[in-house]
């Protein structure tokens, strides 16, 4: 996990999601001064979303929708460069094929930091499809995805959610630290109850491994319920939390069997933004020898 942002990924579809993605975007980029890369991927392999009319089933031809987009790219990019103050710039880029495959692939050759996505408020398809991108990236790239709605475009992140399963989740904690010291933010660990001295264990665990990379203030919870996507979602509800960093694992879905059959991520139940950020093995710090911000 890098000490700073450089680059910000912005996947656009020319929709209203993807105006408030850049939204978001440019607030982060101005703020740790990095580059905001704007991508679209043309595939002719997507199913349309509207009913099929007699014009879908002649050949496709795709050179007019590449040539359509470039032209949507440049106006993005000479829409908002003038909201990005000091050293950051807007990249765009158009790319052909899956878009899943060209997004991981884009991503890991220009060392994108973040991926900043964003969601529609009734589409269903869209919601399983956009559950599926966020999960698929977060674990093949192991960069930090953000899933923002139009009501998430807040210009701060003054307190973050971190739920915790039943290991200390370095990664994450690593990225909430960062946020922290740049918002100057309090985190919140949060486990559940029902898990008894295991999850009071990992909340200390991970207290002490956030207090050895710096001394931000945190302040831990054990929370009631079940579910600890709902149990978390409830609880930054009541703080008015401005963040929730989750990873893709199973206890991140919202309960029900509706939701488990849209893969309904605790992204896609929260109106408060939510970072996904995959675990990997990387190991916690032993001491508290690392220099105190």
């Amino acid at each position: 996990m890098p000490g700073k942002l450089y680059n910000i990924l912005v996947p656009v579809d020319f929709t209203g999601r993807s105006k408030w993605a850049i939204s978001k975007a440019i607030e982060l980029a101005n703020t740790f001064q990095c580059n905001i890369h704007l991508v679209h991927v043309v595939s002719k392999n997507l199913l349309p979303l509207v009913p099929v009319d007699a014009s879908m089933l002649l050949p496709y031809d795709i050179t007019a929708d590449l040539k359509n987009a470039r032209k949507k790219l440049e106006l993005l990019k000479e829409t908002y460069q003038h909201h990005l103050c000091g050293e950051g710039k807007i990249e765009i880029s158009l790319l052909q094929g899956r878009p899943s495959h060209q997004l991981v692939k884009y991503i890991e050759q220009y060392d994108m930091d973040l991926v900043v996505v964003g969601l529609s408020k009734f589409n269903l398809i869209h919601r399983i499809l956009s559950s599926v991108s966020i999960s698929q990236l977060a674990r093949k790239t192991n960069v930090p995805a953000l899933a923002i709605r139009s009501s998430g475009l807040v210009s701060h992140f003054k307190k973050i959610v971190l739920p915790l399963t039943d290991e200390v989740p370095v990664r994450r904690i690593k990225f909430a630290t960062l946020l922290a010291r740049t918002f100057q933010s309090t985190v919140y660990l949060v486990s559940l109850r029902k898990d008894g001295n295991a999850a009071e264990q990992v909340v200390n665990k991970t207290l002490q491994v956030i207090q050895s990379l710096s001394t931000i203030p945190v302040q831990c919870f054990l929370l009631e319920g079940k579910n600890l996507a709902k149990s978390t979602l409830d609880f930054s509800k009541r703080i008015n939390a401005d963040l929730i960093m989750a990873n893709p694992l199973k206890e991140f879905h919202m309960p029900g069997w509706w939701n488990r059959i849209t893969r309904k991520l605790l992204s896609y139940g929260s109106k408060i933004p939510v970072i996904t950020v995959d675990k990997n093995n990387e190991q916690a710090p032993q001491s508290q020898s690392q220099t105190q911000s």
